[in-house]
């Protein structure tokens, strides 16, 4: 089985968001799509493992921001890369409360859906969330990322909760002079540099400063191994 099919599939990239009591939490997903549309129900896939999928199934609500192609690898970091156990994710991000009482994401979005949770289904490691659609708005211009630009563009990968991880991803990518971190599967290419973090195009990993992080997970430049 060629695994690699999978990536000609359209996907987005999404922040999901939901709430558990007072508390709010939200992480990054690549499968939302609309179920049908009268009435609107749109559907979410969740890692089981995830903070947001425990949120999901105590509230029964969440919303989905759609992230533009502008969103700093940073913001999808704090959102992919890092677990809402151990940091505050909506920490310095502009969101505003829905009429489910649970975050929308302002920062670099080109729209969002509300939905009440009215079924879901096991699918092994991750559950489809089905959700009836509350409120739906356009909320800012731009176009929406989707995972093939987050990926060739942007250099991203996939976390190992997302339900496109592929193991052999760091392989895809073997070639000399390229870095990956070791703790979100980031690769630094020279040729691309890293303009969000004030890195040209053409700087050699090696003529990086010392205080340079990873732009997704934060982590520190000697978490970067060569790729051979």
């Amino acid at each position: 089985m060629n695994t690699k099919v999978f990536g000609l599939i359209s996907y987005g990239m999404y922040i999901v968001s939901s709430k558990r009591g007072e508390d709010f939490n939200g992480q990054i997903a690549n499968t939302v799509f609309q179920v049908c549309a009268e009435p609107p129900v749109i559907a979410v896939c969740i890692n089981k493992k995830n903070f947001t999928h425990e949120f999901i199934g105590k509230s029964g609500v969440f919303t989905v921001s759609i992230l533009s192609k502008e969103a700093p690898m940073k913001l999808i970091g704090q959102f992919g890369f890092k677990s809402g156990r151990d940091i505050d994710k909506l920490k310095n991000v502009k969101y505003k409360i829905g009429v489910t009482s649970v975050p929308i994401i302002l920062d670099f979005t080109v729209g969002f859906i509300e939905a009440e949770v009215m079924k879901s289904m096991d699918v092994g490691t991750h559950t489809l969330f089905i959700g009836k659609v509350v409120e739906a708005e356009v909320s800012g211009n731009g176009e929406p990322m989707t995972y093939a630009y987050y990926y060739k563009i942007k250099g991203g990968r996939s976390p190992e909760t997302a339900p496109t991880y592929v193991k052999s991803e760091k392989e895809e990518v073997n070639k000399v002079d390229k870095y990956v971190c070791k703790i979100c599967g980031y690769v630094y290419d020279p040729e691309k540099g890293d303009e969000d973090g004030g890195i040209l195009p053409g700087t050699p990993f090696e003529e990086i400063p010392d205080d340079w992080v990873c732009p997704v997970c934060g982590a520190s430049k000697d978490q970067f191994e060569k790729i051979e």
